[in-house]
Formats: C-alpha cells, sequence, structure tokens
C-alpha cells in the first residue's frame, strides 16, 4: 500500500536530487505531493543513497564529466562570445548543451543554445529530447552544475543562480539519473 513520504523526505530528496534511480516512484514533480509504493528495504537503501550522495558531495566527488566546450575553447573567447550574445540578445540566456560522459542516450547535435529568458526548465527538457530524437517512454535528466533544477524554474532564474564565469549556463543530460 503506498504511503505518503514525510516532508523531510520530500525535503531530503529535493536536496540530493534522487541521488538514486528509483523506478517505484508514481510522481516525483516539482510541488507536487508525493507517493511512494515502499518496502522497508526499499526505505532503507533510499536512505543509503542519499547518505552517500551527500558524503561524494562533501568530499567533492566529480560526477558529471567536464565540459568539454571549456577544452576547446579559452576562457578569454568563452567570455567574450557570451557577453557578445547577452549585449545582442539580452532576453536570450546562452546555454551549453553536452551529454554526460557515460550515458548512453543519443548525442544531440549542437551544443550552444540561446534560451528565452521565460522559458521553464521542464520545457528546455522538452526541446532538448526533440533535438536528440528521443521517445517519451524514454527518461531524460538534466544537470545544471551536477544538480537537477526543478522542472517550474524559469531558466533565467537558473542562469543567474548557476551560470559560469564565463558567462554560459553549462547543461549536462543524460538519460539515467547519475546521482546513483
Amino acid at each position: 500500500m503506498p504511503r505518503q513520504l514525510r516532508s523531510l523526505d520530500v525535503t531530503m530528496l529535493r536536496l540530493y536530487a534522487i541521488p538514486c534511480l528509483i523506478t517505484n516512484f508514481q510522481t516525483f514533480l516539482e510541488g507536487v505531493e508525493v507517493m511512494a509504493k515502499s518496502t522497508f528495504k526499499e526505505e532503507h537503501d533510499l536512505e543509503k543513497c542519499l547518505i552517500a550522495e551527500k558524503l561524494r558531495q562533501q568530499q567533492g566527488v566529480e560526477v558529471m564529466a567536464k565540459s568539454t566546450f571549456k577544452e576547446e575553447h579559452d576562457l578569454e573567447k568563452r567570455s567574450a562570445e557570451a557577453a557578445r550574445i547577452r549585449e545582442k540578445y539580452s532576453d536570450r540566456i546562452p546555454v551549453i548543451v553536452e551529454k554526460a560522459e557515460k550515458s548512453d542516450i543519443p548525442t544531440i547535435d549542437k551544443k550552444k543554445y540561446l534560451v528565452p529568458a521565460d522559458l521553464t526548465v521542464g520545457q528546455f527538457v522538452y526541446v532538448i529530447r526533440k533535438r536528440i530524437k528521443l521517445s517519451s517512454e524514454k527518461a531524460i535528466f538534466i544537470f545544471v552544475d551536477n544538480v537537477l533544477p526543478p522542472t517550474g524554474a524559469l531558466m533565467s532564474a537558473v542562469y543567474e543562480e548557476k551560470k559560469d564565469d564565463d558567462g554560459f549556463l553549462y547543461v549536462t543530460y543524460s538519460g539515467e539519473n547519475t546521482f546513483g
């Protein structure tokens, strides 16, 4: 029988971005009530995953791959390009989208995107899904600075909070939740 997760559980899930791939959740969307089918073992497995992820974060373990865009272009060139873009298109956000290193999901056809500031993360995920021609049955996760952003958040808010020193917002996508 499903049980309602305690508010502490929901907060922990939001804080640690569901560090394990948990397939038995019926719903996990921003701001909605979370219900789960759960057994004693599954509850403790989730708890272990949350603790393990917290330890990885404290120890500074790198979860996502380094950006190849950053490796291909020096900081000065990237900064100049981002500044030029922001000046010319003030209502748009310069975003670099790259596939997670060990993901089996298709590679996206282009890395640079000019995203409308009022677009939500969920809408941007839809754009990525269409660009890689991913069917609706398959999962896709996006990460900004190794964190799963809320689907309802505006890209402008994510940009202001997580933009890189060069002025770009770096987004990594994966077919699985790589925090597990």
